[in-house]
């Protein structure tokens, strides 16, 4: 996996746009839990919140490491 990529000459660390589509699914899956109604059940939605967004970073991280040689 490399360390940074380049867009329009300027270095992006790798890390960065994986946080980023990270927060972007996040966002994604908690719109669809909260139409499903169960944000009423979770006793913390920020802690739960952070709890996914830190798997989804993982696994986008295990899945960039896997693809890349």
């Amino acid at each position: 996996m490399p360390g940074e990529f380049t867009v329009y000459g300027v270095f992006v660390p790798t890390l960065l746009a994986l946080m980023t589509l990270a927060y972007l699914l996040k966002g994604g899956v908690r719109f669809v839990l909260q139409r499903l109604g169960a944000y009423h059940h979770i006793w913390h939605p920020s802690l739960f919140n952070f709890a996914v967004f830190l798997i989804l970073l993982d696994g986008l991280y295990r899945l960039l490491h896997w693809i890349s040689p």
